[in-house]
This record gives structure tokens, C-alpha cells and sequence, in this order.
């Protein structure tokens, strides 16, 4: 279970107060496909971003499973995140001089997972996503849908509670963004991963159990 309690986020400067988000409540159940739609600059990846601890709010509470997360910006915040969380962002995010194995592997590196159980889990990850031919390529050697599939085996690799992602599909052409929403929606059924998904496309959005839209960083529906 995901919630947000009258989330708010401002940013200040010296000369201007801009409001990303107002009072957002969200309860999002295990096992929920949820999407978030609006305009461009409205607070979708400022939510999403909060959401998975990658920012603080403003005011305002997350829980994840009905818990207080560590406190932002400490290794015990680092390594909830690493456990329970994965991303997928619309930049690809690969480093172009490790292998497609070794991208895969990187948050169990940070686990300090051995090498021999690192490699089988980023084995059994691609096999799932049907890229298990493409362990030793490296990022250049890829087409776009075959990368947006090696940044969904990377944040599957460590069996997370949830992903988050942000426009999984949005530079994507409609067979390969169909064939990435293919597979979320796989994780999501026969795994029952919770998904949270920010997206542009309202066909895509019409797949999800639910739908919120966010306007001036508000709630709207």
C-alpha cells in the first residue's frame, strides 16, 4: 500500500513561489495499476518523484506499507529504496560502456549481492522480457524498444514492491510502446507488482485499473 497524506510541494526562490503540488491524497492498494495523466508541467513527475523517495514533499506524509519511510537522504533511505523500489524513466539512464548484463546488475552492486548471484538474476530477468540473447551487447548495439526493455529488467531485477515510471512509452512508436505496456501489465498481473505510472497516452492509460488526472497540481479526477 502506497498513500500520500495532503501532500504539498512549493518551490521558492527569492523572487517567486511556484506550486507543484496541492494537497494530494492518494491510496494506492498492492497490486494496483494506477496512471497518472495532465498537461506537461503539472506536477505529474513531481509526484511520482516523491511518491518513490526520490524527493521530499514540502508538507505532508508518504507511507509505504503503512510505515513511515527513513528519513530523505541517508543510506537507510538509500537502501529502502533499493529494496522495495523500482524505476523506469523515459531517458534510458544505461551506461554505455557496461554490457547489458552489467547495467542489469548494477542495484544488486549496491546489495552487495555476489557476482555469481547477480548474474543469475539478471539471466532469469531478461528471459522474461525475451533478451536473454542480448546479456553481453552493449547499450549502442540496441534498439530503443530492446533498451526500454533492459530498463524494465533492471528495476525488476531486485523483485520490488513497486515501480515507478515515468512516460515509459512516450518516445516510443505504438508497436514497440504496445509491446512495453505488454510487459508492465504482465508484472503486474501474474506478479502482482503495484505500478504507478505517469503517461500522455490515453489509450495506454485506459489498460491501468485506475486513472487520476493532476491540473496546477491538483487532484482533478
Amino acid at each position: 500500500m502506497i498513500t500520500s497524506n495532503q501532500v504539498n510541494k512549493v518551490y521558492r526562490t527569492k523572487t517567486i513561489e511556484t506550486t507543484a503540488l496541492h494537497s494530494v491524497n492518494l491510496e494506492i492498494p498492492e497490486g494496483e495499476f494506477l496512471s497518472i495523466m495532465g498537461p506537461s508541467g503539472r506536477g505529474k513527475s513531481t509526484l511520482l518523484n516523491i511518491i518513490g523517495l526520490l524527493d521530499a514533499p514540502t508538507s505532508g506524509q508518504v507511507q509505504i506499507n503503512e510505515s513511515n519511510p527513513p528519513k530523505y537522504n541517508t543510506k537507510s533511505m538509500v537502501k529502502f529504496r533499493n529494496k522495495k523500489l523500482g524505476f523506469i524513466f523515459q531517458g534510458f539512464h544505461l551506461i554505455p560502456d557496461l554490457s547489458v548484463s552489467d547495467n542489469i546488475e548494477l542495484p544488486l552492486f549496491y546489495r552487495k549481492t555476489s557476482s555469481k548471484e547477480r548474474r543469475k538474476l539478471a539471466e532469469e530477468a531478461l528471459e522474461s522480457v525475451g533478451l536473454k540473447n542480448r546479456m553481453s551487447h552493449f547499450p549502442s548495439q540496441l534498439s530503443d524498444g530492446q533498451k526500454h526493455r533492459v530498463t524494465i529488467t533492471r528495476a525488476i531485477v531486485g523483485k520490488p514492491q513497486k515501480i515507478l515510471t515515468d512516460q515509459p512509452t512516450g518516445n516510443l512508436d505504438s508497436v514497440m510502446g504496445n509491446e512495453v505496456m505488454d510487459i508492465l501489465m504482465h508484472l503486474n498481473s501474474e506478479n502482482n507488482i503495484t505500478i504507478v505510472m505517469v503517461t500522455h497516452d490515453e489509450n495506454m492509460a485506459k489498460k491501468t485499473h485506475k486513472l487520476m488526472r493532476l491540473y496546477d497540481g491538483q487532484q482533478v479526477a
